[in-house]
């Protein structure tokens, strides 16, 4: 059974805060015993006040670029970091002495809290981990926000960020099992953002006053003002899934659930959290575990190709079909390179997807004919990726013998095996079939033509 941590050693950093711009120190203290609680000290000011890391201390409306929590008029501002890093090792019991009101943002990750905290080391109490589970789903939604949570035996995230900005339109992750050496990696570096339009309305709002390109990534019309690259191409969403986690452990204990967030931000994943505790309970852990497991935790569309199989993932599929948000049907295709008429895609069906407002509202179905574009993506990923016929594109031109079996509802895995049955060079005719846990839930035939980006024009007197 996992139990309940704190740090062995005393660490600290210093520097500046992203929005007050104060400088502070931040020292990490081993909590004296289980059940303590992750809690923020004062000791600038007198009595060293206390302000536990818990949601009842959130300020309604307060989080507009920062988790802020108070208790009796004291403030600790952007907190989202730590708590997300204290979450992703499992510390459930720290204190945090801070000597100003707000933590420092340092390179505007959570990649040197999680360092940090690391070299303080962990320490193991008698008393085993709790956690809050779900057993019905819970759904959140306010103006451009929608989260969705439903039952899981581990915290899963999946998150959809979309900007009407040229440079920044859609970015989508999906990961499962959150772990503390593959959190290290591929999301603690994710920096904070903003656009280049909005830090002059932030300043004057007394925000972002300890701003600058050491510590967030600024986004220009076409680019990033940052001479420093991004760290990663979809850093956006990664960021967004960091703070996301550090806003969860408010709840007070860590959450096992799979979580789809649409457009999320720190006011609207409090007051999801709030949502979330109402039909939360807690349980103890039951899994024989301890803080020195090996990683388990897997971007689910990152995975290491075989000698037979070459795997593509979101980036790739991008750069052979023309499909964008929110007609983009599939999220990774597998192409079996010894059988390369063959072809498995996969599409994550989110609880966000823009057609479940009207399909149908309080009883959510996938419309069949997107399972079968679905299908049809993943065929056209399959011949577009050949170097023959790079930068073509596909159209239908025939769809036969189509059959719905079972509804298709959010959180289900669309899993898209589709098979050449005619391949005529640029016409051909496909067998596809949708499962969902190993079950049919739909198959048609379908038939194509490919054509020359310059000649799609042409398509109509052709077919």
């Amino acid at each position: 059974m996992a139990k309940q941590t704190t740090i062995l050693k005393e660490v600290s950093v210093e520097g500046i805060g992203l929005h007050t711009g104060n400088k502070s120190v931040i020292i990490f203290k081993p909590a004296p015993d289980s059940g303590y609680g992750i809690k923020f000290i004062r000791t600038d000011l007198p009595g060293n006040p206390v302000v536990e890391a818990l949601l009842s201390n959130t300020i309604a409306g307060s989080a507009v670029r920062g988790t802020v929590i108070e208790k009796n008029g004291i403030k600790i501002h952007t907190i989202e970091h730590i708590m997300s890093a204290c979450f992703a090792l499992g510390i459930d019991n720290l204190i945090i002495e801070l000597s100003n009101s707000e933590p420092p943002i340092l390179d505007g990750s959570a990649k040197i809290f999680t360092e940090i905290l690391l070299n303080g080391g962990l320490k193991e109490f008698s008393a085993v981990k709790e956690y809050y589970v779900l057993k019905e789903s819970v759904y959140f939604e306010s103006g451009k926000t929608k989260i969705f949570a439903q039952p899981s035996e581990q915290l899963e995230i999946e998150c959809t960020i979309g900007f009407d900005h040229p440079f920044l339109r859609f970015q989508k992750m999906i990961l499962k099992n959150l772990d503390k050496n593959f959190y290290l990696t591929h999301i603690a570096s994710a920096k904070t953002f903003c656009f280049d339009y909005e830090i002059e309305v932030l300043q004057k709002k007394g925000l972002a006053l300890g701003g600058s390109m050491d510590n967030a990534i600024v986004i220009a019309l076409n680019g990033i003002h940052n001479k420093e690259p991004l760290r990663y191409k979809d850093e956006f969403v990664r960021h967004k899934i960091l703070d996301l986690i550090g806003d969860l452990y408010l709840a007070g204990r860590p959450i096992k659930a799979k979580i789809i967030a649409d457009k999320p931000g720190h006011n609207n994943n409090i007051n999801f959290v709030k949502e979330f505790l109402k039909k939360a309970v807690v349980e103890k852990d039951e899994i024989a575990n301890n803080i020195t497991d090996k990683s388990t935790m897997n971007l689910s569309f990152i995975e290491t190709e075989t000698e037979t199989e070459k795997i593509l993932g979101l980036e790739e599929i991008l750069n052979y079909i023309p499909h964008r948000y929110p007609f983009l049907m599939i999220d990774k295709v597998k192409i079996n390179v010894a059988s390369p008429l063959k072809a498995i895609g996969y599409k994550c069906v989110s609880a966000n997807e823009n057609f479940f407002q009207g399909h149908f509202p309080g009883f959510p179905i996938m419309p069949g004919v997107l399972i079968i574009e679905a299908m049809a993506q993943t065929s056209c990923v399959m011949f577009l990726s050949r170097p023959k016929l790079r930068g073509c594109l596909a159209y239908f031109t025939s769809i036969d013998k189509a059959k719905f079996r079972r509804p298709v509802k959010p959180g289900d895995v669309l899993e898209l095996k589709v098979e050449v049955l005619k391949d005529s060079g640029r016409r051909g005719k496909m067998k596809g079939e949708a499962y969902v846990d190993g079950k049919l839930t739909a198959e048609a035939e379908f038939m194509f033509v490919i054509v020359d980006k310059v000649d799609r024009n042409k398509v109509a007197s052709e077919s």
